[in-house]
C-alpha cells in the first residue's frame, strides 16, 4: 500500500469537518473526486494509521467468568454489547482522523512523501503565506505563491497543488484551505513562513496535542 496525495487531502478534510456527519458521496463531491476514489482514500488512510475506523474501536464482548457450584458449572452471562447500535451511530462517518498521527505526518513526513513541484510564474489561487488566512501577517509581494488556476486572481510563482482538485476543494472550505496553505509553507516557505506553519498546522489538526514552545509566531 502506497499513500497517495489525495489520501492526505481526504484526511485533512475530515479534520476540517470535525464532528460533522458525512458520507462518501459528500466527501467525493467536496473534494472533486469520484466516490470510488473517496472510498479508496479512506481505506488507505486507515491502513496508514492517519485515520481511525470507528468499527474497530468497539470492544469485543467480555469473556464470561465461570462460577463453580456443587459439581455444576454455571456461566455468568455478560451484558450484551450494543455493537450494532454503535456501528449504526457512525454509519455516515466511516472514519475519523487519528489526530496525533496525522499531525505528526503533516509536519514531519508529508513534505518528503509529496515534495513541492515548482511551476512557472502564473495566475492562480494563492497558497503558502500568500493565502487569505495570512493576509494580516504577510504582506503581498513579488514572492507570492499560487496554484495555477483559470479562476485565480493573483499572479505569482506557480506551485503544483498537492492534488489537482486542491484549488477546487480549498475554495469551498476555509479551514481546509488554511491547512493546505500551511502545508505548502512547509514545502516552499522561507524560515519565517516555515516557523509559522510548524506552530499553526499541528494546532489545527491536533488541538489537544503538546503546544509548541512559546515564541513570537510571526517574528
Amino acid at each position: 500500500m502506497q499513500l497517495k496525495p489525495q489520501d492526505f487531502l481526504a484526511a485533512l478534510k475530515l479534520v476540517a469537518w470535525g464532528e460533522q456527519r458525512w458520507t462518501y458521496a459528500r466527501l467525493a463531491l467536496e473534494l472533486g473526486i469520484s466516490v470510488s476514489e473517496a472510498h479508496a482514500c479512506i481505506k488507505r488512510g486507515v491502513q496508514a494509521g492517519l485515520l481511525i475506523d470507528p468499527a474497530l474501536l468497539i470492544p469485543p464482548p467480555e469473556s464470561a467468568a465461570g462460577v463453580q457450584e456443587a459439581a455444576a458449572v454455571y456461566r455468568v452471562q455478560a451484558r450484551p454489547r450494543r455493537a450494532k447500535a454503535a456501528m449504526a451511530t457512525n454509519a455516515d462517518n466511516p472514519a475519523r482522523a487519528h489526530s496525533r498521527n496525522l499531525a505528526e505526518f503533516a509536519v514531519h513526513g508529508a513534505k518528503y512523501a509529496f515534495p513541492a513541484d515548482k511551476l512557472p510564474v502564473s495566475v492562480g489561487v494563492p497558497t503558502s503565506h500568500s493565502a487569505p488566512a495570512f493576509a494580516g501577517v504577510f504582506a503581498p509581494g513579488s514572492d507570492d505563491w499560487v496554484w495555477p488556476h483559470p479562476n485565480g486572481t493573483v499572479r505569482g510563482q506557480g506551485l503544483a497543488p498537492l492534488h489537482p482538485s486542491v484549488p477546487f476543494a480549498a475554495m469551498q472550505d476555509a479551514k481546509l484551505y488554511e491547512m493546505l496553505a500551511l502545508f505548502d509553507a512547509l514545502r516552499v516557505g522561507r524560515a519565517r513562513e516555515r516557523g509559522m506553519a510548524l506552530k499553526r498546522l499541528p494546532l489545527l489538526i491536533y488541538p489537544e496535542g503538546p503546544k509548541a514552545a512559546e515564541r513570537p509566531m510571526y517574528g
